[in-house]
């Protein structure tokens, strides 16, 4: 057995509160990510993984040190390193003669590796290459992406939600629109992927919606689909799965149209509106002959007492 698989009793409260963090929960934490380099990246790979943690700090593991693997023959240290540092994305960088400037990018489910897409870097432009003012750390990022490939390839559609995955920073209730500063731009054409980021400058425009302009920030990617590992469709679908207390009850007797609106039925006895009590009026007062119809015939008039 695994020293990281067998049950570990906590002995201290820094300890317990430790394993309270990793064990399942209804709404889970923000995922994070490890970027591990292999054991022959070159420079260029490097400042890749660099930069690439840069964007996603805090919720990302940077492993300085090179590490002999291969994720498409060998997965058990990848999987190692994800039980370790509490991770279920990655992004394994190496460089050889037969693939250079090598990118694999995937995602684990329970602590296996789900799916990983292999990434050839063409070009590749750093942070601080461009030299402009930068985005402060932990700002959630606007994923665009542009292309019908992302709709249409299966490969493509899964690299995309790979994408949004290991991009998307944590879940907020609110947003302000000053937060919304920083955008990352994704486009597929020609068999290519172009990976652009760009900060958000809010100028005057003479009214109360401010002018938008987009000032390119870095790090700038082109990057080229070379092999992928996709999970099985019963494995994603179980991936997928949500847990029964995030589903919405059912409330009887409750409706929506297309425009949101609530419709409720009311079940009640049947009711007689003949007894139904209105406003009262002297127009709406009855007379004594219709008092009488409405009786049955007329009543006897009382004698008056001697």
């Amino acid at each position: 057995m695994d020293a990281l698989d067998r049950v570990v009793k906590p002995k201290t409260k820094r300890a317990k509160r430790f394993l309270e963090k990793r064990e399942p929960k209804l709404n889970e934490n923000t995922k994070n990510a490890m970027l591990i380099k292999g054991g022959n990246a070159n420079l260029t790979v490097t400042e890749v993984l660099k930069d690439i943690y840069a964007v996603k700090k805090p919720f990302a593991v940077l492993y300085k040190r090179k590490n002999i693997t291969r994720p498409f023959e060998d997965q058990t240290s990848l999987e190692f390193f994800s039980k370790k540092s509490d991770c279920s994305l990655f992004l394994f960088g190496s460089h050889n003669k037969k693939r250079p400037n090598n990118l694999i990018i995937g995602r684990m489910f329970d602590y296996h590796v789900l799916d990983m897409i292999e990434l050839g870097v063409e070009k590749f432009v750093a942070l601080k290459d461009i030299k402009n003012s930068k985005c402060p750390e932990g700002t959630k990022p606007m994923l665009i992406f542009a292309g019908d490939m992302f709709d249409v390839n299966e490969e493509y559609r899964r690299l995309k939600s790979l994408l949004i995955d290991f991009f998307r920073g944590p879940t907020v209730p609110n947003i302000r629109l000053a937060g919304l500063e920083y955008v990352l731009h994704f486009t597929a054409v020609d068999g290519k992927i172009y990976m652009r980021s760009y900060k958000v400058l809010l100028k005057k425009s003479g009214c109360k919606i401010p002018r938008i302009e987009l000032e390119e920030m870095g790090p700038s990617l082109d990057l080229v689909m070379r092999r992928t590992h996709l999970a099985s469709d019963d494995l994603y679908k179980l991936a997928l799965k949500q847990p029964k207390g995030l589903k919405p009850k059912k409330k009887k007797n409750i409706s929506h149209d297309a425009l949101g609106t609530t419709y409720g039925r009311i079940h009640m006895q049947k009711q007689d509106l003949s007894k139904l009590q209105t406003r009262k009026m002297k127009g709406l007062k009855k007379r004594p002959a219709e008092k009488s119809a409405q009786d049955g015939g007329a009543t006897p008039k009382k004698s008056k007492s001697a």
